[in-house]
């Protein structure tokens, strides 16, 4: 299906393996063209850059290398008419907040949350010189988390600095983005456990495996492509024109998290 997303200029944080990946090589295979983000792993990128897609080096926490993103972004291909906020971490130690460090707490923050306000405020900033046929295409796409719905015992720093994205950002973004785009967009999505390299280890352990699993319909862990796939229907204003503001939940129907064993409620089974 054409999403109506050729020569529409990309930019993709987190770009170099799972869900940004996936997601760079379905905008080009639309013939978009695109900007991957990364922070330290550039192998990945290798093989997918040419004369239609880039790779570009930033620590998304440091206001000054957000502005020189855009900027080297820009030289090259001109205004980022979209942007997907995908990058985040996630600590694999499980700690309880009377147990968490600070340094823990504010390290999650200033790589999921506050960096994404950096990099939002700066595609709006370019956005609001962007000349009136390229502000048609418009749109920010933000990954949020079910951790950022139902919350993460023993993960609260991601838990919060999802649930802020989902909510707080993307519904006041959305709001926003039409002073500078009357057709701009902001949408969200939410996805559950993704087979990605940074979930991998954690599904090697069966009770993970179960808990993730448990309360999903499906009964499936999603793949990356789950995910990329629907970021691109969002973003193309041919398909998704009239839907901005939306938490789109990827998670196959997902009812919350699994808290209690069995023995934990005085049960035998």
């Amino acid at each position: 299906m054409d999403l109506g997303l050729e020569g529409v200029h990309v930019l993709i944080t987190g770009a170099s393996g799972g869900i940004g990946l996936e997601t760079a090589e379905l905008f080009y295979d639309q013939g978009a063209i695109v900007t991957a983000h990364y922070n330290s792993n550039f192998k990945s990128l290798e093989s997918f850059v040419d004369s239609r897609s880039q790779a570009i080096k930033a620590d998304l926490t440091k206001e000054e290398e957000v502005i020189d993103l855009f900027k080297k972004a820009t030289y090259t291909y001109g205004p980022v008419q979209i942007l997907v906020i995908n990058h985040a971490i996630s600590v694999v130690e499980d700690a309880n907040v009377w147990e968490m460090s600070y340094d823990r707490w504010k390290h999650t923050i200033d790589t999921n949350l506050n960096s994404s306000f950096l990099v939002a405020r700066e595609y709006l900033r370019q956005l609001k010189t962007m000349s009136a046929d390229l502000k048609e295409e418009a749109c920010i796409i933000l990954i949020g988390s079910t951790a950022g719905k139902y919350g993460e015992a023993g993960h609260a720093d991601y838990a919060a600095s999802k649930s802020a994205m989902m909510y707080g950002l993307t519904m006041s973004l959305k709001n926003e983005i039409v002073k500078l785009a009357p057709k701009g967009r902001v949408n969200c999505l939410g996805p559950g456990w993704v087979k990605t390299p940074m979930a991998t280890d954690s599904l090697k352990n069966p009770r993970v495996a179960y808990a993730a699993l448990a309360t999903t319909p499906l009964k499936k862990i999603a793949e990356p492509n789950d995910i990329a796939n629907q970021i691109l229907v969002l973003s193309s204003n041919k398909i998704s024109g009239h839907v901005t503001g939306q938490v789109l939940m990827i998670e196959g129907g997902m009812e919350g998290r699994l808290l209690n064993k069995p023995e934990d409620v005085g049960l035998k089974l």
